[in-house]
């Protein structure tokens, strides 16, 4: 039959090899080839295939898509309309198999083929709706829907179709329209909405209005509704923005609003949740998202400066302001915070000494012999955010070390521009040093953060003795914010968490935040010892657990486990000295 059966071994990215994944054939010649044993095969290569479902039927697809170039007859698009009909009777792969060669047609015919076959695939497709639609060939809603599309059946197919199965002798095209119409009414009686909205569209009949979007929304299909007002036009997606109105559906609201431009006709309800999607960037720190979705109008602009001003965010309304030559906001104060109200950590409660700015080499030596001398320090990181989607993250711009009085915030960026060899040997001191405690809060999305921004370090392939304050109360809401609130009575100002932190020099309040989250490690792990210790009275708060969650070593050290064991329970005892 002119088939060369061979296996095809599927690589990774990185070129390595996974092996013998899934048996291939090249169909290297379709054209004495049936389609059933082309099914049989392509169900051979499925079944005994190796990796995971998903990977197969990629694979599979790329294979289908290449082989239609190897003379299947009569043509590429009538192999296919063949091979949907046969489908049906290899049962569990029938569904998949009828997306895969679809699809693998969908990508062929953008390159073309004669109109010969194109037309006779077709004439054979709108057949096949008639059988699938009669229930004398079972095929899925989807694969109907799919197969209408891509042979681009119209009313006209239909009726010739009908005439050539003798279901229509008149050869009238209302009589089609009228068997599809059925078709469509057993579909919205059965509750499928979007099939039967996407058949009303394709052939596009317009007869059902109002009442039929009412019966899609009662069923909470909102995609489906969605889809039938964008076909039907303004006024029905007018109707659409209003019936989600009174459902308190806002977001679906605004979507709609925003994607058909009836921002004039929805004046309230647009300013509305759009001041409610800004709100919910800026509580989340997100103000350059935010600003970005102003789109430069004034009235927005100005409640994000409203927001920044409850937020007590004051470099961002001066920022703002100037901007954008917004007046009105002129020497603007912090909000002092009532007594009812959930008051936020300030720096000076901590009783720190000194914040220290590290980004030459004396600076960075000092800091390490200070820290070396530490038994406990908290440890943090910051990098300016990315909201490109499928953008590679910045790199960890600043490093915040605190001992109980300074915290050091080291520049990572300057110092492995200027110095990486004295950085890379600083940080090891530190972060190798199985006698200084590290406390973190969720220590794992640093590690890996530093690891991707430095990995020509050999300070960040591993650390020695963490303790991940999170494991220690698995604290699921609120963040290290929520468990300062709980432990030390109040909560921190995340407002400039997404702050731009690769900006020179950061300014005061940038420098305050970041020094706070290390060094409040440091408090709350002193509340953690503090309760440990007097737990053994009766009436004492209850023992947390703490010991039992340091991890003696992150990565891959070059040290025995009974070494690591050892190394760890040493600098346990040093810790009655803290």
């Amino acid at each position: 039959m002119g088939l060369d059966g061979k296996f095809v071994e599927l690589q990774h990215e990185d070129g390595t090899h996974q092996g013998r994944a899934i048996c291939l054939h090249a169909y290297s010649d379709l054209s004495c080839v049936s389609p059933v044993v082309f099914l049989y095969l392509l169900k051979e290569c499925y079944a005994y295939g190796t990796c995971k479902a998903t990977k197969k039927f990629r694979a599979l697809q790329q294979q289908v898509h290449q082989v239609l170039y190897n003379s299947p007859q009569p043509g590429p698009a009538v192999f296919v309309a063949h091979c949907l009909y046969v489908l049906p009777i290899l049962e569990e792969y029938s569904e998949g198999f009828s997306h895969l060669v679809i699809s693998a047609l969908r990508r062929f015919l953008k390159v073309g083929t004669t109109s010969e076959d194109l037309l006779e695939a077709k004439s054979l497709a709108a057949r096949l709706f008639l059988f699938i639609v009669g229930g004398s060939i079972i095929h899925d809603e989807r694969v109907l829907i799919k197969m209408l599309e891509v042979f681009e059946i119209s009313m006209i197919n239909i009726e010739n179709s009908m005439c050539n199965a003798e279901l229509n002798s008149s050869g009238s095209l209302e009589l089609a329209r009228t068997f599809v119409d059925k078709y469509i009414f057993k579909l919205i009686e059965s509750e499928s909405y979007m099939t039967a909205v996407t058949l009303l569209e394709h052939f596009s009949i317009r007869q059902s209005g109002e009442s039929f979007l009412m019966k899609i929304m009662q069923n909470k299909d909102y995609r489906a509704a969605d889809k039938w007002a964008t076909f039907m036009g303004k006024p029905m997606l007018c109707v659409l923005v209003q019936e989600y109105s009174e459902r308190k559906l806002p977001k679906h609201a605004y979507d709609i609003i925003k994607k058909n431009n009836l921002r004039k006709e929805f004046p309230e309800i647009y300013h509305k949740c759009k001041e409610s999607s800004l709100k919910k960037l800026a509580e989340k720190g997100c103000w350059d998202v935010a600003e970005a979705k102003t789109n430069g109008d004034k009235q927005f602009l100005e409640y994000l400066v409203y927001l920044a001003m409850e937020a007590g965010y004051p470099e961002k309304v001066d920022e703002l302001c100037d901007r954008y030559s917004l007046e009105g906001f002129i020497n603007f104060k912090e909000p002092e915070t009532s007594l009812t109200q959930n008051r936020y950590l300030q720096l000076n409660e901590l009783d720190l000494e000194d914040i220290i700015w590290v980004d030459e080499v004396n600076g960075l030596r000092s800091a390490t012999c200070h820290i070396e001398e530490c038994k406990v320090v908290g440890i943090d990181c910051e990098w300016k955010p990315n909201y490109e989607k499928g953008s590679k993250p910045n790199k960890v711009s600043i490093m915040q070390i605190a001992s109980e009085k300074m915290v050091f915030i080291i520049d990572l960026i300057k110092l492995f521009e200027d110095v990486p060899d004295i950085l890379d040997n600083c940080l090891t001191r530190i972060l190798h040093a199985p006698r200084i405690l590290k406390l973190g809060y969720n220590f794992q999305c640093d590690v890996n953060q530093l690891a991707h921004s430095y990995g020509e370090l050999m300070c960040f392939k591993h650390y020695e003795m963490l303790l991940d304050i999170q494991n220690v109360f698995k604290e699921p809401r609120g963040g290290l914010s929520g468990l300062a609130m709980k432990i030390l009575g109040a909560g921190l100002n995340k407002t400039r968490r997404n702050s731009n932190w690769e900006q020179r020099p950061l300014t005061r309040n940038q420098l305050e935040y970041a020094a706070l989250d290390a060094a409040v490690l440091i408090h709350i792990f002193r509340h953690v010892r503090s309760t440990s210790q007097i737990a053994s009275v009766p009436e004492g708060p209850a023992k947390i657990e703490w010991k039992s969650h340091i991890v003696s070593y992150v990565g891959n050290p070059k040290k025995t486990k009974k070494e690591a064991k050892d190394a760890g329970i040493d600098a346990l005892s040093q810790l009655v000295y803290f």
